[in-house]
């Protein structure tokens, strides 16, 4: 030991300062009091620029989620307007509208919208045009706004819709739009289409879910291009969607997408704002801050911190100090102990800085990570399945069937897809409820799963109806294993009585080499099953007689 060494030692002991702790917290006195008051000045500039930069990501966070949010919506409202426009039932319905059987047609189409309705939470009301652009059938409900011309509509290529402008529904006492997608034959030809009113209630609750939290200013909006307000976070009515924004609000919006800017809205308050564009329904999602607000916290913090660093004085500090160095050792001791128990839910210290502080972040990553593990197989698994009956969700199974076909395209190769409909399942939920009916789409999924391969995947498509992609598999097979279903559920014991499914069954590449096409061809072949009486099972592009019918009936 050096001569200034032992000096020092030994002063220190006269002071009774020979603990590692009471080191520490002398050394933390004289080497931290100063350079703590000079920080908290310098550190109220940079709070507010950190402030600033955390209202531009929130800001930017807000919009951008809603505008991607709305997109997705639409884009699945449409998506199941063109499947039904390309079903079977409508297509065939509609070219016999003008023959002896118009009214049988004309019934048969009303069914199939009412299906449709219970499936689309959103319709409030759904019609069928013919080619002159005449109604012929619509599942109820007021159809006002919707105002697309005969041209417009029949030149709408079939993957092509028509989005209408926002509009305030008096008897609906919301806001909502009209869509239309076009019906056609096979061969390209024009024979009417299908309209939808869709309420926008979706929207407004998205909005309130994604509104920035900044009190009672903070407001997250759609309008238009031209600056028309659609719907709030925080209200929507007639007079708002009659509302229009100047151009000297719009525009610096418009002109820095996704940038924050700063203007005065029509109450007189400054607010700091963020723009993103909804290109499919030529809107833009706004969200915006009070700028004081937004920025009023950094000055509150800054002269907290500086008011307690002044009054607090060296005892407070040193006390500060030591419960920053050695109570976080002690309680991070204890975690640990838990967590080598096998505890991973015990609460771990917040973690301080220099060795304590590394050491605690370490191991709170570490235990993060274990965590992560044993939860990523449950939440992997709620992703892709279906809440009810556990089966794989319509989104992830149309994601799979499109992978299927590009495999099966690359290699040549055939596969099969049923699309299984309980028969008269609306007539069995009035009759004994929704808990029954769950309980009998629970036991019908549960025969499908147990009826297939591991390799193969069931989906529950939407409603009382389930998808069935069987890999490596030609149409016979197919229709064999469909009639074991058909079987196995008319043999089953339901709560409600005697329960029957109708079953379509479709083959890649014969029927379709897309995936919407396929599920066309199994939904038309499943619609002829119904027709022929349901309980049976109908193959895509064979006659009725080729029908595979209930072993009862021989």
């Amino acid at each position: 030991m050096s001569v200034w060494e032992e000096a020092i030692t030994r002063r220190l002991r006269a002071l009774h300062l020979g603990s590692i702790k009471s080191q520490i917290l002398v050394f933390a006195v004289v080497a931290t009091l100063v350079p703590t008051l000079a920080t908290t000045v310098v550190s109220y500039r940079q709070l507010r620029e950190s402030l600033a930069g955390r209202v531009a990501l929130e800001l930017r966070g807000a919009s951008a989620g809603a505008a991607w949010e709305v997109d997705q919506w639409l884009g699945e409202r449409l998506h199941d307007l063109h499947v039904a426009a390309t079903s079977f039932a409508v297509s065939e319905n509609l070219s016999r509208m003008t023959g002896s059987g118009g009214g049988q047609a004309a019934g048969r189409l009303r069914d199939y919208l009412n299906t449709m309705r219970e499936r689309c939470s959103d319709c409030e009301a759904l019609l069928i045009s013919d080619a002159r652009g005449r109604t012929v059938v619509s599942s109820g409900g007021r159809m006002s706004g919707v105002q697309f011309s005969l041209d417009r509509l029949s030149g709408l290529r079939t993957a092509d819709a028509l989005v209408g402008d926002a509009y305030w529904d008096a008897g609906l006492g919301r806001a909502a739009i009209a869509v239309a997608v076009p019906v056609r034959e096979p061969d390209g030809r024009f024979l009417g289409a299908l309209t939808a009113k869709i309420s926008l209630r979706p929207v407004a609750d998205l909005l309130q879910r994604l509104a920035p939290d900044g009190g009672e200013g903070g407001d997250l909006f759609v309008m238009t291009e031209q600056g028309r307000l659609v719907l709030r976070s925080r209200m929507s009515s007639a007079e708002l969607m009659r509302t229009k924004l100047p151009v000297a609000v719009t525009q610096p919006l418009f002109d820095n997408e996704g940038a924050s800017v700063e203007y005065r809205r029509a109450d007189g308050q400054d607010v700091v704002g963020t723009l993103r564009r909804v290109p499919a329904l030529r809107w833009a999602a706004v969200a915006e801050l009070p700028r004081r607000g937004a920025l009023a916290g950094g000055a509150g913090i800054a002269s907290v911190m500086l008011f307690v660093v002044l009054l607090a004085g060296l005892g407070l500090v040193a006390y500060a100090l030591g419960l920053l160095i050695v109570r976080p050792l002690g309680r991070l001791t204890a975690a640990a102990a838990k967590v080598a128990a096998g505890d991973l839910s015990a609460e771990l210290p917040v973690g301080g800085g220099g060795e304590v502080g590394y050491l605690t972040q370490v191991f709170k990553n570490l235990v993060t990570r274990v965590r992560e593990r044993e939860g990523q197989g449950e939440l992997e698994r709620l992703s892709v399945t279906d809440a009810l009956t556990g089966l794989y969700n319509r989104r992830h199974l149309m994601g799979t069937l499109a992978n299927e076909v590009q495999r099966s395209r690359r290699l040549r190769r055939s596969f099969a897809v049923l699309l299984v409909d309980v028969d008269h399942f609306k007539q069995y939920n009035d009759t004994h409820g929704h808990l029954a009916g769950d309980a009998a789409l629970v036991k019908i999924a549960e025969i499908l799963r147990k009826t297939t391969r591991a390799v193969d995947s069931v989906a529950r498509y939407g409603g009382e109806e389930f998808l069935v992609m069987l890999l490596e598999t030609t149409l016979q097979t197919a229709a064999t294993v469909a009639e074991r279903i058909r079987s196995r559920v008319g043999a089953e014991s339901f709560e409600g009585g005697h329960v029957t499914v109708s079953i379509g069954a479709a083959e890649y590449p014969s029927h379709g080499d897309t995936p919407e096409e396929l599920i066309a061809s199994a939904d038309a072949a499943m619609y002829r099953a119904k027709g022929a009486g349901r309980d049976r099972v109908m193959v895509a592009g064979a006659p009725e007689e080729g029908e595979r019918r209930r072993q009862g009936d021989g």
